[in-house]
């Protein structure tokens, strides 16, 4: 199932309900939705998405969730697996948002091992 980008907005809200106040201090943009899909430049296209990113730059820190990777990447998942995915994407660039404002970098270190380790699993 893919939901519309209204709905998936509509479960975003709800989820961005659950995390504490405090998760968005000096998050000055929020959590936005963006309609299209964000394939990684690194992979042939159509085989990694984007799913969100944490974005500090001259409009201020915010995160962005890419509607388009979720419906390429989830046409097959029910709503639970929608809200799981949601969920999780934004806990991760929420962790990201606050590893950044302490100034650590483990998660961009993970982040980084991840994707090199998928392209050496593809040129193999």
């Amino acid at each position: 199932m893919i939901p519309s980008y209204e709905q998936m907005g509509d479960w975003l809200e709800e989820i961005a309900e659950q995390f504490p106040e405090a998760f968005f201090e000096e998050l000055d943009g929020g959590i936005q939705l963006e309609e299209q899909a964000l394939p990684d430049a690194a992979f042939p296209p159509g085989e990694m998405y984007i799913m969100g990113e944490y974005v500090h730059d001259l409009l201020g820190r915010y995160i962005v969730l890419y509607y388009g990777s979720f419906a390429a990447l989830m046409e097959d998942e029910d709503e639970a697996a929608w809200k799981d995915e949601i969920f999780a994407t934004v806990a991760h660039e929420f962790t990201h948002h606050m590893e950044e404002t302490a100034g650590l970098h483990a998660l961009d270190d993970k982040d980084a091992a991840f994707l090199r380790d998928a392209l050496e699993e593809r040129s193999d």
